[in-house]
């Protein structure tokens, strides 16, 4: 009744700050969350995390004995996170004092952008070079389980070294499409839907019907070089962008992976080229 009656009491302005003192907490806990992602501190918070429920399981059924243990490990393990995790105290403060912490996750994630950008422009150039024949698709919006099914579950680090390997001739995983969500290689060996649209040009192969077949009942990114001439292809909703440059390949994939949908400015400027070619 004394906590209702303090909420009563609340003056709409007092509420206001309330409520922003609460925002202002869950944000600085995000914050340290995104901090720590990805380092050895995220097995130790989740160690605690079991330590704080038991302790409160044991004040539930009165086990006195486990319950004090686990209360001394509690009282003195904050002591022991300080001395093992000081680098990480310290390089979280240097970055505070610098005011980045509040950019490292834009940081992140446009770095990351680049590397996979990077990873995919350096397999498909050498593979262009040598013609090497390859399909691979990055899932959009569409769901690809279906067609991830049809082949071999890897969910590997996305690399150029992994994708040039898949695809070398004779090789167990060469002969079908490799499929990628977000920054995994899901599956290899895939099979996709071969378009059946009677205008596609009669030299393209089985890797570009299957590529535009998958872009036209899915929103799915698809990038096809050719093993006969070593050309570059991108296709999505149904349009298909043929003969890139690796100067043009990268600027393209970069809008239609991470960019806003620029389809109908891509398809302008590039589906005439393709017609022309061939």
């Amino acid at each position: 009744m004394q906590i209702i009656e303090q909420f009563i009491d609340l003056t709409p302005v007092s509420v206001v700050f309330s409520f922003l003192d609460v925002l202002l907490v869950w944000y600085v806990i995000y914050k340290l969350l995104t901090l720590i992602k990805g380092t050895k501190a995220v097995q130790l918070l989740k160690g605690l995390f079991f330590i704080v429920i038991a302790r409160i399981v044991t004040e539930i059924f009165a086990l006195d004995t486990l319950g004090w243990l686990l209360q001394e490990v509690i009282d003195w393990g904050f002591l022991a996170i300080i001395i093992i995790f000081t680098p990480e105290i310290r390089r979280a403060l240097e970055q505070i004092g610098r005011g980045k912490i509040f950019q490292r996750a834009t940081n992140q994630l446009e770095d990351e952008q680049s590397r996979l950008i990077e990873a995919m422009k350096k397999a498909v150039s050498y593979m262009a070079k040598r013609r090497i024949g390859a399909l691979i698709s990055i899932e959009k919006e569409t769901g690809l389980n279906e067609y991830i099914e049809t082949g071999i579950k890897l969910d590997a680090d996305i690399t150029s070294e992994l994708l040039i390997n898949i695809f070398i001739p004779n090789t167990p995983l060469h002969d079908g499409a490799v499929i990628m969500k977000k920054d995994k290689i899901t599956a290899a060996a895939c099979y996709l839907p071969l378009s059946e649209s009677p205008f596609i040009s009669k030299e393209l192969g089985t890797r570009h019907r299957a590529a535009l077949g998958l872009s036209e009942v899915t929103d799915a990114i698809t990038i096809v070089v050719s093993e006969e001439t070593g050309a570059v292809s991108l296709t999505r909703n149904g349009n298909l962008y043929r003969n890139l440059s690796i100067e043009e390949f990268e600027e393209q994939l970069r809008k239609m992976w991470f960019g806003p949908d620029q389809d109908s400015e891509v398809a302008s400027k590039w589906t005439w080229r393709g017609k022309k070619n061939g």
